[in-house]
């Protein structure tokens, strides 16, 4: 792995080179053990969300820290029949961290295959007073596991969500996104929120972009997950391998 992060769970007062942005917290995953005090395992049946087909655990064999590295990992459970039969994990920083404004970014190799569906993304932490998507959600990164070489940047707010969403795709070309590791970044002020791809900006959405309501003027907490079948991926075949894995390098936040 090439251009290993520092090894301190938080930094202050660290500026990343050639811009203003300083560097107010970050969790690099240099400990054995995922840090429980900054992320949750949400625990739900399969079904739960958008007709995906996984389970998500609390289990070490879906969430663990390797090589400094966050990984999730989507299995095939051959020996178990019915809607059970596929798990992965979903994690979340909701009631532990949360912030407004600033930049987020995550250094991040994505699994691959049909119906495999990575995100890397944010909730509006009111979400239980209001219900999504008033909350608002920010998608810093989704792919499709059958197309490699293409990523979306999205917004989904009241009005415009799910299929409506503001949405805008990134294509690598002739490289994929499963083969190394990229870094996927938002920038997010009071009527804009720009989404970049190794530094590369490839969407911008400001408050007059969006069909309803601009719902991003409060807090949100982040989300990462690996998802298995559902509406925006499809679902997977006889020939999409497992086990998939997402493995997160960092999670930094500048303001």
């Amino acid at each position: 792995m090439n251009d290993k992060k520092p090894s301190s769970t938080l930094m202050l007062d660290t500026y990343e080179p050639g811009s203003d942005w300083k560097l107010s917290w970050s969790d690099e995953f240099d400990n054995e053990t995922l840090d429980e005090s900054i992320w949750n395992f949400q625990v739900e049946k399969a079904g739960r969300f958008n007709k995906e087909w996984q389970r998500y655990t609390n289990s070490s064999k879906n969430a663990y820290v390797e090589n400094s590295c966050l990984v999730l990992k989507a299995n095939h459970e051959s020996d178990i029949h019915g809607p059970d039969q596929y798990t992965s994990a979903r994690l979340h920083t909701a009631h532990k961290f949360s912030f407004k404004y600033g930049k987020l970014a995550a250094r991040i190799k994505l699994p691959h295959g049909n119906g495999i569906w990575p995100a890397f993304w944010m909730l509006g932490s009111n979400i239980d007073e209001v219900s999504w998507p008033q909350c608002g959600e920010i998608d810093i990164l989704e792919a499709r596991g059958q197309a490699p070489s293409i990523m979306y940047g999205s917004l989904h707010g009241p009005g415009y969500s799910a299929g409506t969403a503001v949405t805008e795709a990134y294509n690598l070309g002739n490289d994929r996104f499963d083969s190394d590791f990229h870094i996927y970044a938002i920038e997010w002020g009071e009527d804009y929120i720009d989404f970049f791809v190794d530094d590369i900006l490839f969407n911008q959405v400001t408050a007059e972009d969006v069909a309803g309501e601009w719902v991003y003027n409060n807090s949100f907490f982040m989300v990462l997950n690996v998802a298995v079948g559902g509406g925006f991926a499809g679902f997977p075949t006889t020939g999409t391998p497992f086990p998939q894995r997402m493995l997160v390098d960092y999670v930094r936040v500048y303001k």
